[in-house]
């Protein structure tokens, strides 16, 4: 057997670039690079290591590294899963740092690599910077909190353990089902520990991503349940994306006239354009979808986890004899709402089921083309009025939504992730094409649109790249705003100021509360209170004091003029957009539930809880 003698960090990372995930026959090299902020626990092992293939790897510099972990699951995302980056920290505090990241990536499904630094395996030097000492139990470390957020987690305390957990790791990043953050605890001192590794080890390896078949009988069992049913609606979430199956499910939609619905995930898997498109479900849904969703006699969900916004949580779907038929390849949420299950891969069961169907001796549904074209029509011009609302005082959200979506080319890719706009964006933004809709709505994840829209640029550097965010998701984590400064990859930041977390704000005054805590004022000197004037903030400045172009708008004419102007430059620009307050979507036959105060000194809260416990008797229970 032939070796080679490397650290263990350089190991890593020599293997790390000969990991190819091969589907359909192409080949995709897996990690772009790594991005990295190196402190006392990584400069000196992977930081070497790094500095000595920095020819062969691409290291990216990260500013904060929630951020940098946000940018390299976007980029993952983007790529429907095929290529990646990984991120390294030192100990403790940049370690923990990390941890949101891993929860929106195992959240949302998608691969992500963290190399946190450790403390010293040999504990010669302990305690040392940033240790976290527990008593009870010297072998855990500040790194143990990635445990419950990781899909695989490892600590390698001794040079030789990588070629075991380095393996492992690839298992779980390549498993459509399984994939979510991989966390490897790499100790400092191991990272520079020497090892005699095979070159075997090193040499390239090619993950295969064999699309999971239907089982004959689960597909007779399905294809029996459908022909039974007149009013289907196919629900398409994110693995449509992923598993590269948006046209199937068009055709599929075609052949047997069923309406077709969307996650935020799955969004732009069909054009709004398509007499079968309908836009939103659930909570953020449209009315059309959430009508349909209500009479439907049969949910096909595809490659949707069926989270509590897509269901209103569980109330959607008001048909006594609705049945639900899920198609994923995981087992997990292939078994919800007590549905019947088809575990394989989105692509295949889609193809396998049309061809079961007309094997069968067709199938159709009892949907009209005027029925359908109605609710169609209804819907746009409602959104048509949304668009072009205009406000006495100053901006309508829907209004700018309106200008900008009007504006950007039909390939140019929008990210967003929290607050009021998401709900908005998944009603009524209006997308052509795959993959120009990026919305991290597993993990709601404030603070991860900049560093989404930078990780989007990286994997999409022909498109212009937009993040649409709102001042408090902005004040939470914009510093990979330097990074796409630094690395020239431009991106335009659209930043809906409306003076606090308005989002929340609605939903607590929506449920009996007069609105307390959740609007940037000042503090009041009368009351001690914040409830005071707006906090005057300057986001235009603060961007220009980054290096970034800026812009500040007030009016539809100054919006136009700043998204001409931003589409010009050639560096990140940000505009910072003053909307009012309120002026978001809300509604639309749809429901979510959210715990509610049983006993409160106001009337209105009462009332609320009153309302709740109605509308508990009508969601399904599992």
């Amino acid at each position: 057997m032939t070796t080679i003698r490397l650290t263990m960090a350089q190991a890593l990372l020599q293997f790390l670039n000969n990991q190819y995930i091969e589907i359909d026959g192409v080949e995709h090299k897996c990690f772009k690079g790594v991005m990295g902020i190196f402190g006392h626990g990584n400069v000196t092992g992977l930081g070497q290591a790094l500095e000595q293939y920095k020819d062969e790897i691409h290291f990216i510099q990260g500013k904060n590294e929630q951020g940098m972990a946000h940018a390299a699951i976007a980029y993952a995302k983007q790529k429907n899963r095929l290529e990646m980056f990984a991120c390294t920290s030192s100990i403790g505090p940049g370690a923990l740092n990390m941890v949101t990241a891993a929860g929106v990536a195992t959240v949302n499904r998608i691969p992500l690599l963290l190399l946190p630094g450790d403390i010293f395996a040999s504990r010669q030097p302990d305690p040392v910077l940033q240790q976290v000492e527990y008593p009870m139990d010297y072998t855990m470390t500040a790194n143990d909190a990635f445990k419950p957020v990781s899909k695989y987690w490892d600590r390698i305390n001794r040079p030789e353990q990588l070629m075991t957990a380095a393996i492992n790791a690839m298992r779980v990043l390549t498993d459509p089902a399984e994939t979510g953050a991989v966390t490897l605890c790499l100790p400092q001192d191991v990272q520079c520990e020497a090892y005699d590794y095979p070159e075997s080890f090193l040499a390239k390896r090619v993950h295969h991503l064999d699309r999971k078949p239907v089982a004959t009988a689960a597909l007779s069992r399905v294809t029996e349940l459908l022909r039974g049913k007149k009013r289907p609606l196919l629900i398409a979430g994110g693995g449509v994306h992923y598993s590269l199956a948006t046209e199937e499910v068009k055709q599929f939609a075609e052949e047997f006239n069923i309406p077709v619905v969307e996650t935020q995930a799955g969004k732009s898997a069909i054009s709004w354009k398509h007499p079968l498109g309908f836009g939103g479900v659930g909570v953020t849904g449209t009315f059309p979808a959430n009508r349909l969703a209500a009479e439907a006699d049969v949910i096909i969900a595809v490659g949707t986890r069926l989270q509590d916004f897509s269901t209103a949580s569980k109330t959607a779907f008001r048909n006594p004899d609705v049945e639900f038929i899920n198609i994923n390849v995981s087992q997990l949420d292939a078994y919800k709402m007590d549905g019947a299950s088809l575990v394989a891969d989105a692509k295949e069961a889609i193809t396998a089921l049309s061809v079961a169907l007309k094997q069968a001796g067709g199938y159709t549904t009892a949907y009209t083309a005027e029925e359908l074209g109605a609710l169609k029509q209804e819907w746009d011009a409602e959104v048509d009025r949304l668009y072009s609302i205009e406000a006495e005082q100053g901006l309508a959200q829907t209004r700018v939504l309106g200008e900008i979506n009007g504006f950007i080319g039909e390939r140019d890719v929008i990210v967003c992730a929290a607050g009021s706009m998401p709900g908005d964006l998944h009603r009524v933004w209006r997308v052509t094409q795959p993959k120009t809709y990026h919305l991290e709505y597993g993990f709601s994840c404030m603070g991860y649109e900049v560093s989404g829209a930078f990780g989007v640029s990286l994997a999409e550097p022909d498109r212009v790249v937009y993040a649409l965010v709102g001042d408090g998701s902005y004040l939470m984590l914009h510093s990979e705003l330097v990074t796409s400064l630094q690395e020239g990859s431009k991106m335009t930041v659209l930043l809906l100021d409306n003076h606090g977390f308005q989002c929340i704000h609605n939903l607590q005054r929506g449920h009996g509360s007069e609105g307390f805590g959740n609007e940037f004022r000042s503090r009041a000197e009368a009351t001690n209170q914040l409830s005071g004037g707006f906090m005057p903030i300057d986001f235009a400045a603060h961007a220009r004091s980054m290096g970034a172009k800026a812009y500040t708008v007030h009016t539809v004419a100054e919006l136009q003029e700043a998204l001409a102007k931003a589409k010009q430059e050639t560096v990140t620009t940000l505009i910072d957009i003053k909307v009012l307050p309120g002026t978001n979507t809300d509604g639309y036959d749809s429901w979510w539930h959210v715990g509610v105060a049983a006993v409160a000194e106001s009337d209105k809260v009462n009332r609320s809880y009153e309302q709740l416990q109605s509308k508990l008797r009508t969601a399904k229970p599992y």
